[in-house]
């Protein structure tokens, strides 16, 4: 799971809590079902009755009497929170994936369409094969029109990084340059090595 993913995670489960303890603190007042089931909620418990309201007159009249910048600044943050919200809402639908590339560099209209995770999936296992090659890892980013691929490659720590550059360029991006009819398609390419365990004299 990447740092993004589990934001999103952790906002939603934060979100869907907050949500569902006021919906359930609302429909237990309307629904009366305190008093139904004999019920004895914690002193000080708001909204426990149907005719109860979120803000009596009393807190109504203690928070006015905070000053006059009181209640420009509560505004302030409900509409900061608000931004805030839109703001994630736009980064969830703006894609940072291209989703699906054309292939042979026909339109998608007329042409056939591959998933970009499938692409992925494709390149990694063919350089995972390349010799002295231990994991390879491969994410595509991007627009289809633009896509741009990011591969990480974890080499052995006899292998010579330029010979595994070489067969990576000749073998596994050449295929996805020629698949998709982008020869121009940009990578970034990422070598590390391995570690080995010191071996053991005796």
């Amino acid at each position: 799971m990447t740092s993004r993913s589990a934001l999103n995670r952790t906002l939603l489960t934060l979100a869907g809590l907050a949500l569902l303890g006021g919906g359930l603190l609302v429909l237990f007042a309307g629904l009366d079902l305190y008093r139904r089931h004999e019920l004895i909620p914690p002193a000080g418990w708001p909204l426990t009755d149907p005719d109860d309201v979120l803000l009596a007159s009393s807190d109504r009249a203690r928070w006015s009497g905070q000053g006059w910048w009181w209640w420009p600044a509560v505004i302030a943050v409900l509409g900061l929170a608000a931004l805030l919200a839109l703001w994630w809402l736009l980064a969830q639908l703006s894609r940072r994936r291209p989703g699906e590339l054309p292939v042979g560099g026909t339109s998608p209209q007329q042409g056939v369409e591959l998933r970009d995770r499938a692409l992925s999936d494709a390149i990694a296992t063919e350089a995972g094969a390349l010799p002295g090659v231990k994991r390879a890892a491969v994410r595509i980013t991007g627009r289809p029109a633009h896509p741009r691929t990011h591969i990480t490659l974890t080499l052995t720590p006899d292998r010579a990084p330029d010979a595994t550059l070489g067969a990576l360029c000749e073998g596994p991006l050449s295929t996805a340059r020629r698949s998709t009819g982008r020869p121009d398609m940009p990578t970034d390419i990422r070598l590390k090595v391995a570690h080995h365990k010191p071996r053991r004299v005796e």
